[in-house]
């Protein structure tokens, strides 16, 4: 380090303890500032990057599709780092270490505890990885180049123009940013055939606490494990993937069929836990319950939706229907053939628009307000539990539950083969979301869904009751300061996200972050931390 570095550190340092105790914006702006410029070089275009609340484009950076957790908490980012470079992020990561912040990380915009654009504690620095969201496909290869900037939908379209035989497994909202996907599962309506997102990820550009630009060969088979589905900002920024292609048919079939309670919804949802696991794999059918209006009486009822793919053609997805499932009466009619990428707007619920709506960043309905939390399924409910479950979606507005069924490939890998651990021995995923529109509503709605929560214990899988890290919760191991958990708070929803996996994602974490620089407040967490604090060591 040359003389005027070490000056320039010096002066951090001092001013290093006015930044963290009045968390004064200005200082905070121009010291975060002057260390771009001056200790890496970057040039003063530096500050057409960085955004604070008196920038007119601040708040709606901010604003992300669930208004929930920001209306919550009172902490604010000081700044907003939207980098264009690589070096602009290596800057912000040593930068942020020198003056003591926290840095979040954030791609796309879902994110149902607002763990990339709030936090517990303060000061932070959000970087905005909105600018890195190129996609590059190779038909010849069958592998895509993404950035973590990148939506879905973007990903989807882009593939289509390659290909119309060309496809990627992730989910079905088009506005969800690849970063956070990517990383924590990517469950989407080809999973019974293809798996997850993140079973497809051959590379990943990382970069770490030091500032460093690692890919698989140079990070290594450990940490190239851990951010396949033990989430990436446990570890580091990740920049980019590079993942497989699966091939499709050129014609898929869809279907969309919906049953009232007075319309036998209770049979069919019945049998379909016993079968939509087992059905040919290239058929997915979810299942969606909300609340509707009863057609021959118009009275309030629980509604039943089953929405199907599958990778073939009419004729023979109703062959499958007639002999495994004949009691939802499907017929011709209900059934529409159509391209892949077509398919990707049908399951997005955007009517009478071309497949160019994918690249629309702005979700569909808005921003508002929800609350979502997860369960696994391993053995069917029965009537009655079903029957009480109508009960409490009658008693409150606002519920939307998915019933998403697993089997098929799902079920040939093992628990340890990556961080994600729910495949074989679930027959399906159960998303609760209560959504609402106004502020004042949120502690009535968070109380109704804690309640079915806590019903639906006795029917879903135990020791533990397992959860989707993508759907994160902060009820699970309630604990709020990031970077102050301890291993029996950690260890709670940790063991529900990972199983046995958290402890292999500790010790990944304690090798290469273990300052626990990258953190929040579910975020893996290093053996130091329990160590310090005099817990008991875990392993």
């Amino acid at each position: 380090m040359d003389r005027n570095s070490v000056k320039f550190l010096l002066l951090i340092l001092t001013n290093l303890f006015l930044f963290g105790a009045s968390s004064s914006i200005n200082h905070g702006y121009h010291d975060f500032l002057e260390c771009l410029i001056h200790e890496f070089q970057l040039s003063n275009s530096a500050t057409d990057i960085i955004y604070t609340p008196q920038n007119a484009t601040y708040a709606s950076l901010l604003l992300a599709q669930n208004l929930r957790p920001a209306s919550s908490s009172p902490v604010k980012p000081d700044l907003i780092v939207t980098p264009f470079h690589v070096s602009e992020i290596q800057a912000a990561v040593r930068c942020s270490r020198l003056l003591g912040l926290q840095i979040r990380v954030k791609s796309g915009g879902h994110d149902y505890e607002g763990l990339s654009h709030t936090s517990a504690s303060e000061p932070f620095v959000i970087v905005d990885m909105r600018n890195f969201r190129a996609v590059n496909v190779d038909e010849k290869a069958k592998t895509a180049r993404v950035e973590v900037g990148a939506t879905l939908g973007q990903l989807y379209y882009t593939i289509s123009l390659k290909s119309r035989t060309l496809a990627f497994p992730a989910g079905a909202c088009p506005t969800v940013g690849v970063g956070g996907h990517f990383t924590g599962g990517g469950y989407g309506m080809i999973a019974r055939k293809h798996g997850l997102s993140l079973d497809h990820i051959v590379d990943a550009k990382v970069i770490n606490a030091d500032g460093e630009t690692l890919d698989r060969k140079s990070m290594g088979e450990d940490l190239f494990w851990a951010i396949r589905g033990g989430g990436g900002t446990s570890f580091g920024i990740v920049l980019e993937f590079t993942v497989t292609l699966v091939s499709v048919p050129e014609t898929v079939t869809v279907f969309r069929v919906t049953r009232t309670l007075e319309e036998n919804a209770t049979e069919l949802v019945h049998k379909w836990q016993y079968i939509a696991h087992k059905m040919d794999e290239n058929l997915l059918i979810r299942l969606f319950l909300d609340l509707g209006r009863s057609p021959e009486t118009g009275n309030r009822t629980v509604v039943a939706s089953f929405a199907a793919l599958y990778l073939g053609g009419t004729h023979d997805l109703l062959a499958i229907m007639e002999e495994q499932f004949p009691e939802l009466g499907l017929i011709k009619s209900d059934c529409i053939e159509m391209s892949w990428i077509e398919s990707a707007v049908f399951f997005a619920r955007i009517e009478n628009r071309t497949v160019d709506v994918l690249l629309d960043r702005t979700p569909v309905g808005g921003a508002g307000y929800y609350k979502g939390k997860s369960d696994y399924v391993s053995s069917p409910m029965p009537v009655s539990g079903l029957t009480e479950l109508w009960r409490f979606l009658l008693e409150e507005e606002g519920y939307d539950l998915q019933f998403s069924p697993y089997g098929g490939v799902m079920n040939t890998f093992s628990d340890e083969e990556t961080p994600f651990p729910h495949r074989k021995g679930n027959i399906f995923m159960i998303l609760y979301e209560m959504g609402w529109r106004s502020e004042s509503e949120s502690q009535a709605r968070l109380d109704a869904i804690r309640r079915l929560y806590g019903f639906m214990a006795r029917y879903v899988t135990r020791n533990p009751r397992g959860a989707y890290f993508n759907y994160k919760d902060l009820d699970i191991g309630r604990n709020n300061e990031a970077g102050n958990t301890s291993y029996d708070q950690a260890s709670v929803w940790g063991l529900k996200y990972f199983k046995n996996n958290f402890k292999r994602l500790v010790r990944v974490k304690t090798k290469f972050d273990p300052s626990n620089f990258f953190r929040n407040e579910q975020s893996i967490p290093p053996l130091g931390s329990y160590l310090e604090d005099g817990l008991h060591n875990p392993y």
